[in-house]
């Protein structure tokens, strides 16, 4: 089934398949992540030496294309081009000139020409024979307009708390594995390394060894598919010299083999399992540890505790710069002011080392 939980100024989704969840994503209905929208944009500036130009786009973002797609066109030349990776990593989109047949270039650059559908829009289409479900009648009727209405349904709550966990370890480094090992999962700005520690199984035999590793890079394939990362991704086993790894690939191979972005390099002079996955939306842990991403937390968090004690005003008192976030994304405030029947009140602190919802007439 695929599910569909709104918050205030968010919508998480997820792919459940055989009890488990294979697909997670998070989005802010205001600010889409874009992939797949049809701008019209302006070339801003040529960049030789990176082998592309710049493009101005909508809302003041400037996106990259690359020269194979560029030829002929100078500064100020304007064209119509398609999304093909979410700004993430502190650069812009990627762009691509390959846009639907008849597209127009009427207008003024730069504008959004189409968007490109949402999560619940590709896993449906993806999955033809699948229901959704979500929890909000908005949310509902947009989805039944586009899918009919036999195939969503509105139920009371979308995510049980058992989803709720799965979402919530996303944000983890560390990863219980069964049988007492776990994967630690680090992000850099080059590359991320994935650490599997055989924990309480260490010292057994050989065959023992081979096993938790087997497992381990099994769920290491469905992590680096639920967190989006991407790039250049290294996984240490454990327990196993050099040399016994390369048995180890084409099982890593099998698991990685639903991810049609997650491709296998092989095995490096040290001994770690190479993986390249193509960047196309943005990496989990940047949503989740970004100001808005922790805010928007705290105001589902809120939302919650306003709906179990209704009547009761509640405050949020959070750092600056999460409290800015919330109130610079359109909509978001207003939505919870308008589930809970009253708004939150909002109490900067630059010594807050978390959020806090506490009682506003304290």
């Amino acid at each position: 089934m695929i599910l569909v939980s709104l918050s205030p100024g968010e919508r998480r989704v997820a792919l459940w398949q055989q009890g488990r969840l294979t697909g997670a994503w998070i989005e802010r209905p205001a600010r889409p992540d874009g992939v797949d929208d049809v701008l019209l944009g302006r070339i801003s500036a040529l960049a030789p030496a990176m082998a592309g130009c710049f493009v101005a786009l909508p809302d003041d973002e400037t996106g990259f294309l690359p020269d194979s797609e560029a030829r002929g066109l100078n500064e100020g030349s304007v064209l119509a081009v398609r999304v093909i990776r979410a700004a993430q990593g502190g650069k812009g989109p990627r762009l691509s000139a390959k846009v639907p047949p008849g597209t127009s270039t009427a207008g003024t650059a730069p504008q959004v020409i189409s968007r490109g559908p949402d999560a619940a829009l590709r896993l449906a289409k993806a999955f033809p024979g699948m229901a959704l479900a979500t929890d909000d009648a908005a949310e509902a009727a947009r989805l039944r307009a586009i899918l009919g209405l036999g195939r969503v349904g509105l139920i009371a709550r979308a995510f049980d708390a058992e989803a709720e966990e799965e979402f919530a370890a996303l944000a983890e480094a560390e990863v219980e594995l069964p049988g007492g090992g776990r994967l630690t999962i680090q992000t850099t700005r080059a590359l991320t390394a994935i650490d599997v520690d055989a924990g309480s199984a260490s010292g057994r035999d050989a065959g023992a060894a081979r096993a938790l590793n087997l497992a381990a890079l099994a769920e290491a394939a469905r992590q680096i598919r639920l967190r989006h990362l991407a790039g250049a991704i290294l996984l240490d086993p454990a327990g196993m010299p050099a040399r016994a790894r390369a048995a180890l690939l084409p099982s890593f191979e099998a698991a990685l083999k639903p991810d049609p972005l997650s491709k296998l390099v092989g095995l490096s002079g040290l001994g770690l399992i190479e993986v390249r996955r193509a960047r196309v939306h943005p990496p989990l842990h940047e949503l989740l540890s970004s100001p808005l991403g922790i805010g928007l937390a705290a105001l589902r968090a809120a939302a919650r505790q306003a709906r179990a004690e209704p009547g009761f005003a509640l405050a949020l008192r959070a750092r600056p710069a999460v409290i800015d976030a919330l109130r610079d994304l359109p909509g978001a405030l207003e939505a919870y002011e308008a589930g809970a029947g009253r708004p939150l009140v909002l109490r900067p602190d630059s010594a807050a080392m978390a959020p806090v919802i506490e009682d506003a007439d304290a």
